[in-house]
């Protein structure tokens, strides 16, 4: 089960962080990932992690601005989102996936099953 928290609202320019904390199991088991869903338009794959590594992705629209980071002591994923604009505006939701999707489609997401439920993000101009 994964539980997303920590949106709200934000100016732009501002700075906010998400936490998405697992349970039932130990997260180092799965490749966990961030995706957002702004009204009417398709749910995006934002940024992954790995669940052994740390090897991680970024789409490019948020590449240089949000960092994800992932504390296996706490069964938590973090994505720290800065410089953050009004087109990040959006439902964000983390998501689970096998180890192995970090090395083949980590940002897809019909390749995770698993699903927390959102976060709204709201940043305003």
């Amino acid at each position: 089960q994964l539980q997303a928290s920590g949106g709200g609202s934000v100016q732009t320019g501002g700075s906010m962080r998400l936490s998405c904390t697992v349970s039932g199991s130990t997260l180092d088991q799965y490749t966990i990932a961030w995706f957002r869903q702004a009204p009417g338009q398709e749910r995006e794959g934002v940024s992954v992690i790995g669940g052994s590594n740390d090897v991680a992705y970024y789409s490019e629209s948020v590449k240089g601005r949000f960092t994800i980071s992932r504390d296996n002591a706490k069964n938590t994923v973090y994505l720290e989102m800065n410089s953050l604009k009004p087109e990040d505006t959006a439902v964000y939701y983390c998501a689970a996936g096998s180890s192995i999707v970090i090395m083949t489609y980590p940002l897809d997401r019909y390749q995770y099953k698993n699903w927390g439920q959102g976060t709204l993000v709201t940043v305003s101009s």
